[in-house]
């Protein structure tokens, strides 16, 4: 996974080993002349061995470690492939009584040759995920080192703010906090700093100068606020943290979730998902009677889902339980399809039946509760930026709320100033 800590992990290594260390990127032995790159793998494995004991690092290894032979559209890439075979040759050839160890990195292990993954090659893979809440916590506490921060923030609530970033991400959220607490003046870097710099790196920049009219705003509210009602009323769909219409990126408003950190979905939340991305839609359906092209994002996101709980997942009956899903990469370039025409037919029909039912769903939720939706819209055009607390006072708490999601003082805190710009690129898009 790209920014989780691959190349730091190999200066790690570097300064522990007290051995020499050779660090250099795959891209270092590509060369347009013949022979270069095989010359160039040879003067490294040599210069490792005169200084063994010794660690070599090859940095972004599929930019010579591709699979020979698969990618049949570039026409014949030879020079690779020998550079590839000459590697091949000196970390597992003939004479290979040298203390000499190969370290890699790469974010495609999928596409990298079988004979270079073999035992006795790369036989040690290290899987290099993203951060849990905790890990979170301990990149957080390594980053915020250098800044003045203040001494009421807590980490505990930055990491559970913050699901899905990796390392990099959190290193710029510390960044973009700084800098946002410096345009302010402020002596120390506050929560709402890190808030803020979180809806600026996930949303993109503020742009408050937008042209928009009184009747795109109004479509915009009812639309953002019809994903915070359906969502509120789906035990499955993520808890809302904030909604807001200020325009920020591509996107005109956005509705910001703090999703589960789940290993397993079921179907059922999968569902509540798509129900909830499609509240949006159906509220401009319920309200005006007619639909715009704000659901643009919502629609590739649904479809999307759609699609893998069919094709990949096997949550279908129609389908069964078949996957045409290939984690080896080898139908990355092929134009055939797994499957006959018929099934492609039957699986864009139930792709296309599961997304009208959960429409149909959400549209029903929205006309059982017009009344709140728009009083929500109202508040949401006066103010903006709305909050969890704002949903409870309409609707009351959620009746399925798990006993961590009612708003903690942190959360309030945070909370206080309703003009805040806020955050994520996450529904409504041009």
């Amino acid at each position: 996974m790209p920014g989780t800590g691959k190349t730091l992990l190999a200066k790690a290594v570097a300064g522990e080993a007290h051995v020499p260390f050779f660090s250099l990127s795959g891209s270092d032995f590509v060369e347009m002349f013949v022979g270069v790159g095989a010359s160039r793998v040879r003067d490294l494995f040599k210069q490792a061995k005169e200084k063994s004991p010794s660690i070599i690092f090859i940095d972004e290894i599929d930019a010579i470690g591709r699979a020979r032979g698969k990618n049949a559209m570039s026409g014949s890439n030879d020079e690779r492939e020998n550079t590839l075979n000459q590697l091949l040759t000196e970390m597992d050839g003939f004479g290979s009584d040298s203390n000499v160890i190969v370290l890699a990195a790469t974010n495609r292990a999928d596409i990298l040759d079988k004979a270079l993954m073999r035992a006795g090659r790369f036989d040690r893979q290290i899987y290099i995920d993203l951060p849990d809440v905790r890990e979170r916590k301990e990149i957080f506490e390594v980053h915020l080192r250098p800044l003045k921060v203040d001494e009421k923030l807590d980490t505990d609530f930055l990491s559970k703010q913050t699901p899905g970033f990796s390392g990099a991400d959190i290193a710029n959220v510390c960044n973009e906090a700084a800098l946002i607490a410096a345009r302010n003046d402020k002596k120390a870097v506050e929560k709402q700093d890190f808030l803020d710099a979180v809806d600026r790196i996930v949303g993109g920049l503020e742009k408050k100068n937008k042209i928009i009219t009184p009747s795109e705003k109004k479509s915009i509210a009812f639309h953002e606020a019809g994903h915070a009602t359906v969502s509120w009323m789906l035990e499955h769909a993520a808890p809302l943290v904030k909604v807001t219409i200020v325009p920020r990126g591509k996107s005109l408003g956005a509705a910001w979730y703090l999703p589960e950190e789940r290993q397993l979905v079921k179907p059922d939340q999968m569902l509540d998902e798509m129900c909830a991305t499609l509240g949006g839609r159906a509220a401009e359906k319920v309200i005006f009677n007619e639909i715009s092209t704000g659901a643009l994002n919502d629609l590739e996101k649904v479809t999307k889902q759609a699609r893998a709980m069919v094709t990949i997942y096997g949550l279908n009956d129609k389908i069964g339980n078949l996957t045409y899903y290939d984690s080896s990469g080898q139908n990355e370039y092929g134009f055939t399809k797994p499957y006959s025409e018929k099934t492609a037919e039957l699986i864009d029909q139930e792709i296309s039946k599961l997304i009208e039912t959960q429409y149909q769903r959400a549209i029903s939720i929205l006309e059982q509760h017009r009344d709140k939706l728009t009083e929500l819209a109202t508040v949401l055009l006066d103010k903006e930026v709305i909050f969890k607390d704002n949903l409870q006072k309409i609707f009351g708490d959620r009746p399925f709320a798990k006993p961590d999601e009612t708003p903690s003082e942190e959360i309030k805190e945070a909370m206080i100033d309703d003009n805040e710009e806020v955050v994520i690129d996450n529904n409504t898009d041009k």
